[in-house]
């Protein structure tokens, strides 16, 4: 725990670091606290209703799709759909969320955006969430693993936290790779997403090993990130009751993108990142552990 500890202090700088060459990019005057609250509180930044929400993911639909296959040499065969949360459970839902295909083919995958309080829905938010939620982040990797043949049930449908999340969370960091966070807006909201996961590193090791109050989390992340009060306080209650499961998102990617950096500093000029990105998602979900045994074996090979 004291070094997760660590790891996501010095990721909470790294990233905030980052966030500043976004505020001198556009021309921000002030420090990060005010460049936070006006991401959060200027209507430019808000989908003026739901049609235009769902259409601007859609059109980015076609943007990644396109970039995909620059960096993909698998996919599968099950298509998605995006749609927004359904009233009943909009209110406790999260802003995103993926819903794997039905095994018999018969549905595709859904990609849920929620629309309910529609303010709150940024609009530099998209790149980042459609990238973890959809392509290349969760429905590729849960579809490739559904389609999995000749291996036990788990195998198919079973999950570790650290390798799903993870990966939706490298799918995020492609950004650029397929074609997006060319806005600087769009970029600060990777990082943001980013950032709110390297906070987790800090607040749940706090709560679960180092005696942080409730209140201490929720101070952090609101002096920390541009989340508000009801996000922070629905975030630290989940923290709080499921400990470990937030973490397990950036320890993930920290994990991916070291195989990454492993294999292209190993084979040089012969790396090669629709390999690798098969490599890494052809066996479904794995143990960390396991899919670092697996990645080194490839590089030998």
């Amino acid at each position: 725990p004291a070094e997760i500890h660590e790891i996501g202090l010095k990721e909470v700088a790294r990233i905030q670091t980052a966030m500043r060459g976004v505020m001198q990019d556009v021309g921000f005057k002030g420090d990060l606290a005010a460049f936070f609250k006006f991401v959060s509180d200027d209507p430019r930044f808000t989908y003026p209703t739901e049609a235009a929400a769902l259409k601007a993911y859609n059109d980015l639909a076609a943007v990644v799709d396109q970039g995909a296959t620059r960096l993909f040499a698998v996919r599968p065969k099950a298509g998605f759909e995006i749609r927004p949360v359904e009233a009943f459970r909009a209110q406790s839902a999260a802003g995103g969320s993926y819903q794997r295909p039905s095994e018999d083919g018969s549905r595709p995958g859904i990609f849920y955006l929620n629309t309910y309080d529609l303010p709150s829905r940024k609009t530099w938010a998209a790149e980042s969430l459609f990238l973890h939620e959809a392509i290349p982040g969760h429905h590729f990797q849960i579809g490739i693993q559904q389609e999995l043949i000749g291996v036990p049930a788990f195998r198919r449908f079973g999950s570790f936290t650290a390798y799903i999340e993870g990966w939706g969370l490298y799918a995020e960091s492609l950004g650029r790779e397929l074609g997006v966070y060319s806005d600087p807006y769009q970029y600060f909201g990777r990082l943001q997403a980013e950032l709110f996961r390297a906070i987790r590193l800090v607040v749940d090791t706090g709560l679960h090993s180092k005696g942080w109050t409730r209140q201490q989390v929720i101070d952090y992340m609101l002096a920390n990130s541009a989340i508000g009060m009801t996000q922070a306080v629905s975030e630290t209650e989940r923290y709080m009751a499921i400990p470990g499961q937030a973490l397990a998102y950036k320890i993930g990617e920290l994990k991916i993108l070291e195989l990454r950096h492993r294999a292209e500093a190993a084979l040089g000029p012969r790396f090669d990142v629709k390999a690798f990105h098969t490599e890494v998602l052809k066996d479904g979900s794995l143990p960390l552990d396991v899919l670092e045994t697996k990645i080194d074996r490839w590089i030998d090979r």
